[in-house]
């Protein structure tokens, strides 16, 4: 057997012992699978404690820990990088438990599930332009959180969704600028047009509606359309006077910084997002109370001082595993 067949041989039983899991004790009670699986949960052991929810809801279908085990899986799924799962384990819930007292929480990780799904190591990791991404995640995400406030106001996890509302409503407005300056570089003036004037309809108190009306201006001009590039200019001017486009003092389509900055600020603001305002757990007890230290487009002003707590020390007690891997294992 050559060298390449032994090393092969070795990997695969290497790959077949890391992927055996051990069996759970089938003398476990509903409550010491419970307590096992808090203790994963605690110890950030998402993929162990997975196992231990699921051995639970299975083996105990309507014990007094089936439903709470139920949406800890939902966040155990999430923060072992299964949104797929999450969601699915989420969509079940709502289904089987559609009047629980902590359904809300259900409704809000379905949103998170999709607020993520796009945004991979690279993406949290380097300030890439979301604006440019399939939005087909960012619709979803604003429509699962629209249900959430719509269903559910009061809910403790309303003023976050909010909050990720605003930014979403921008990141879809920023993707419809994009798209209308794609046009206008292939000549597609009149759908160019008609990508400003979408914007400027449809997401009002957006940073983007000024550059709605700039490739309204824009298009309009390069059709020989004098009279309307002229009524888009007027509101633009009155509307959005520090616009990057009438910097020189008459309009000059200026794309590229304006779009630039605002692509970095989103990326930014969607990274603040992903770092302050973590998913909280359903685990036993009192959930984690999560401060909220920036502002976004006032949003920060409709939260409610309760919901604050202080924040832990990100980096203490990190071994060097953690630090090598920039934490992306813990």
């Amino acid at each position: 057997m050559s060298m390449k067949h032994v090393l092969l041989v070795g990997l695969l039983a290497l790959l077949s012992a890391c992927a055996s899991n051990q069996v759970l004790d089938e003398s476990l009670s509903e409550s010491e699978l419970y307590l096992i699986a808090q203790q994963d949960l605690d110890a950030n052991s998402y993929s162990a404690a997975v196992e231990k929810l699921r051995a639970l809801e299975s083996r105990y279908p309507f014990g007094r820990f089936a439903q709470q085990a139920q949406l800890e899986l939902i966040y155990a799924y999430y923060q072992n990088m299964e949104p797929e799962a999450a969601k699915s384990a989420a969509d079940r819930f709502i289904r089987l438990h559609p009047q629980h007292p902590n359904v809300d929480y259900a409704y809000y990780m379905r949103g998170m599930t999709s607020f993520t799904r796009d945004r991979g190591i690279f993406e949290r990791f380097l300030p890439l332009d979301m604006t440019r991404r399939d939005p087909g995640a960012a619709r979803d995400s604003f429509n699962e959180f629209a249900q959430l406030v719509s269903r559910y106001p009061d809910s403790r996890y309303a003023p976050d969704a909010r909050l990720r509302m605003v930014y979403l409503r921008n990141l879809l407005a920023d993707y419809d600028v994009h798209v209308g300056h794609y046009y206008l570089k292939r000549g597609a003036n009149v759908a160019a047009a008609n990508r400003g004037r979408y914007v400027v309809e449809n997401f009002q108190q957006t940073p983007a509606v000024g550059d709605g009306l700039a490739l309204m201006v824009e298009a309009y001009q390069r059709m020989a359309m004098p009279e309307l590039a002229e009524t888009s200019l007027q509101v633009l001017r009155t509307n959005y006077p520090e616009h990057a486009s009438l910097a020189s003092g008459s309009f000059r389509h200026h794309e590229e910084p304006a779009e630039r900055e605002r692509g970095m600020f989103n990326a930014m603001a969607g990274d603040l997002l992903d770092k302050v305002m973590t998913p909280p757990s359903r685990s036993a007890g009192t959930q984690m109370e999560r401060e909220m230290q920036q502002q976004y487009l006032q949003a920060r002003d409709a939260l409610p001082r309760e919901i604050r707590a202080p924040k832990q020390p990100e980096n203490e007690g990190r071994s060097l595993w953690s630090w090598i891997t920039f934490g992306l294992f813990d």
